[in-house]
C-alpha cells in the first residue's frame, strides 16, 4: 500500500491554534490541582521524600513507568527511528533491557538498606561524611543532565504548538517549565510527583495506543506495508530497516554504538530519581512487584515505539521532519497531526493538541522526579548530614529541599536552553552513561563486595563521574557538529558521542583500585547488617 506523506508544517493548523492552547491549557491546570491536592496532604519528610511509604506495587510500577518514559522515550525514539530506521529503534532495546539489571542487581536490597537516597546505602558502611557528599553531587550531575533532555524537549514541544520559530521564543519556553517543574516538586513533594506520574502513564500509554492504532488502520493492520513505505519514503530505500544508518558505517561509529548500549542497559540501576521510587513502597515484595509492572507497561510502549518512529518515517516528508527540528524531537506531534486528517483539519489539530500535552506532561512528571531526587539528595545528605552534622530539625530539612529545587531549576533552565536543538533521546543516554560509571559501580560494591572502603566508594563516584562528564564536554556533542550544544565552537578530542565504553569500566576498576590500596579496613560486621537487612528487610525503615 502507498501511503502520501503529509505536509507536516504546523503553520498549517493556525486557525485551530486557540482550540490546541485551550487543550494544551487543561491538561496543565489538571496536573497543577493533583499537584496541590497532594501536597496538602504532605506533613512531614517520609511525606515529602517517599509519600509516607503508601504507594502499593502497581501504584508504584505505573509511577515508575511515569518516571521513566520521559521525553527521551516518545519524542527521542520516535525522531530517532524516523530518521535513522533501524539504528534508532536500538533506543527503545537498550532502554528496556536495562529492566533487567534494576530488577535483579538493586530493586529489593536498596530498598531494604536505605531510607530516603542513595547515600543511606553507602553511610550505613561507611564513614558518613565524605560518602553522603559524594553521593549528593553525583545525583544532582545525573539529574541535570537528565533534565536537559526534559527542557529540550519541552521547548520544542511548546513551541511546534504555539508557533515560535524565534530562538528567544523558544528559551522562553523552557524557562516556563522550569518555573512549572519548581512549582510541582516545592508544593508537591513525593506524592504530588507520584501521582502526576501515575496519571501521566495511564495518558501516555492511551495517547500512544491511539497513534499506533491509527498508524496501522491506514495501513490495513500491515506491519510490512509500514514498514516499506517507511523505507520507500526514506529515500534510503532497503538500508533504513538495516542496522548501519547512524551507528555501523566505520568502526568509530561502531565503538559509539557498543558505547551507547553499555550507558542504556546499565545506567537505569543508578538513575537517582529511578532509585528514590523503591523508598516509596511498605514491604521489599511491593518494591519486586513494582519493577514487574513497570518492565510490563514500559516493554508494551517501546513495541509501541515502532509504531510511531516508522509511521512517522511513512507518512511525513523526512525534510520537514529536520526543518520542525534538527534533531526530529517533533516527529511523534507531527505524526499524531498527520494521522488526525492534516494540518488542516480539526480533527489533526485535537490530536496534536491531545498528543503534545501528554508529552508535556510526560516532561512535567519526569522534571519533578529528577528535581525531588537531587533536592533530596542534597537537603538530606549534603545539609542534613554533612553540613549541620544530623542536628538539622525536619522542618529545616524540607525548606532545604525546596530552596535547593529553585537553585537546580534554574541550572536546567539555563542548560536546556543552550541543548534545545539536540535529540532528546542522545542526551538521556548521557545521563545513563553518567549514572552507570559513578553510581552503579559504589552500590554493586556496597552491597556485594565485603573489603570496599569509604576510598573505593570515593574514587568510584568521583572517578566515574569526572570521566563521564569531562569525556562529554569534549566531545562532538558539545562542540563542532551542528547538531553540538555549541554550534559555532569546535574544541571536542573525544570522538565518541556517549562516554560509557571509557567511564564505566573505570568506574568499577577506580573503586576495585581505592579500596586494595586503601589503609582503612572495612568492618565485617557493619557488611554482615548490611547483608542480612538487604536480603531480608530486618530493620528497614
Amino acid at each position: 500500500m502507498s501511503a502520501m506523506p503529509y505536509l507536516t508544517s504546523a503553520a498549517g493548523a493556525t486557525e485551530h491554534r486557540p482550540l490546541i492552547i485551550t487543550l494544551f491549557g487543561l491538561f496543565v491546570v489538571a496536573t497543577l490541582v493533583i499537584t496541590v491536592w497532594a501536597g496538602r496532604q504532605t506533613k512531614d519528610a517520609a511525606d515529602f521524600y517517599a509519600g509516607g511509604r503508601q504507594f502499593t506495587g502497581f501504584q508504584n510500577g505505573l509511577a515508575i513507568s511515569g518516571d521513566y518514559m520521559s521525553a527521551a522515550s516518545f519524542l527521542g525514539i520516535a525522531g530517532a527511528i524516523a530518521l535513522f530506521g533501524y539504528d534508532g529503534f536500538l533506543y527503545s532495546i537498550g532502554f528496556l533491557v536495562a529492566w533487567l539489571v534494576a530488577l535483579l542487581l538493586v530493586a529489593e536490597p536498596l530498598r531494604n538498606s536505605g531510607r530516603y537516597t542513595m547515600g543511606d546505602v553507602l553511610a550505613y558502611r561507611m564513614r558518613q561524611r565524605p560518602v553522603r557528599t559524594a553521593a549528593g553531587t553525583s545525583t544532582i550531575v545525573v539529574s541535570i543532565f537528565y533534565l536537559l533532555a526534559q527542557m529540550a524537549g519541552a521547548g520544542v514541544l511548546v513551541s511546534l504548538l504555539l508557533g515560535i520559530t524565534a530562538d528567544g521564543g523558544k528559551i522562553a519556553v523552557v524557562a516556563l517549565v522550569g518555573v512549572l517543574m519548581i512549582v510541582y516538586v516545592t508544593i508537591g513533594g513525593m506524592k504530588g510527583t507520584t501521582w502526576v506520574q501515575m496519571v501521566k502513564a495511564v495518558l501516555l500509554i492511551a495517547g500512544t495506543l491511539l497513534i499506533t492504532f491509527l498508524v496501522l488502520l491506514k495501513f490495513n493492520f500491515n506491519v510490512s506495508a509500514l514498514l516499506g513505505q517507511a523505507a520507500e519514503n526514506s529515500g534510503k530505500g532497503a538500508k533504513f530497516l538495516e542496522p548501519g544508518l547512524k551507528y555501523g558505517k566505520d568502526s568509530l561509529t561502531k565503538l559509539d554504538f557498543l558505547s551507547l548500549g553499555l550507558a542504556l542497559v546499565l545506567g537505569t540501576a543508578g538513575l537517582p530519581h529511578i532509585l528514590i521510587r523503591f523508598y516509596t513502597v511498605p514491604t521489599a515484595k511491593a518494591a519486586r512487584k513494582s519493577v514487574n509492572w513497570a518492565i510490563g507497561i514500559i516493554g508494551a510502549f517501546y513495541l509501541m515505539t515502532i509504531a510511531l518512529g516508522f509511521g512517522a518515517a511513512a507518512l511525513l516528508n523526512r525534510d520537514d521532519i529536520i526543518k520542525s527540528n534538527k534533531a526530529g524531537n517533533t516527529a511523534a506531534p507531527l505524526l499524531a497531526q498527520a494521522v488526525g486528517g492534516g494540518p488542516d483539519s480539526t480533527g489533526g489539530a485535537i490530536l496534536l493538541a491531545v498528543i503534545s500535552a501528554v508529552a508535556f506532561a510526560t516532561i512535567l512528571a519526569v522534571v519533578a522526579g529528577l528535581t525531588l531526587a537531587s533536592s533530596s539528595s542534597f537537603a538530606h545528605d549534603v545539609y542534613v548530614n554533612v553540613i549541620r552534622k544530623g542536628r538539622a530539625t525536619e522542618k529545616e530539612e524540607m525548606r532545604a529541599a525546596r530552596w535547593s529545587t529553585v537553585v537546580i531549576g534554574a541550572v536546567a533552565i539555563f542548560l536546556g536552553a543552550l541543548a534545545r536543538d539536540m535529540n532528546v533521546a542522545g542526551l538521556v543516554a548521557l545521563a545513563f552513561a553518567v549514572a552507570a560509571s559513578a553510581n552503579l559501580p559504589t552500590i554493586l560494591y556496597s552491597l556485594f563486595w565485603k573489603r570496599f572502603t569509604t576510598q573505593g566508594a570515593l574514587w568510584s563516584i568521583y572517578g566515574g563521574l569526572i570521566a563521564a562528564v569531562g569525556l562529554v564536554l569534549f566531545s562532538p556533542v558539545v562542540s563542532g557538529k551542528p547538531t553540538s550544544m555549541f554550534k559555532d565552537a569546535d574544541f571536542y578530542w573525544f570522538p565518541l558521542e556517549n562516554p560509557g565504553i571509557i567511564s564505566i569500566p573505570l568506574g568499577f576498576l577506580l573503586g576495585w583500585l581505592g579500596t586494595v590500596l586503601s589503609k582503612e579496613k572495612a568492618d565485617p560486621q557493619k557488611f554482615a547488617e548490611l547483608e542480612v537487612r538487604s536480603l531480608t528487610g530486618t530493620g528497614a525503615h
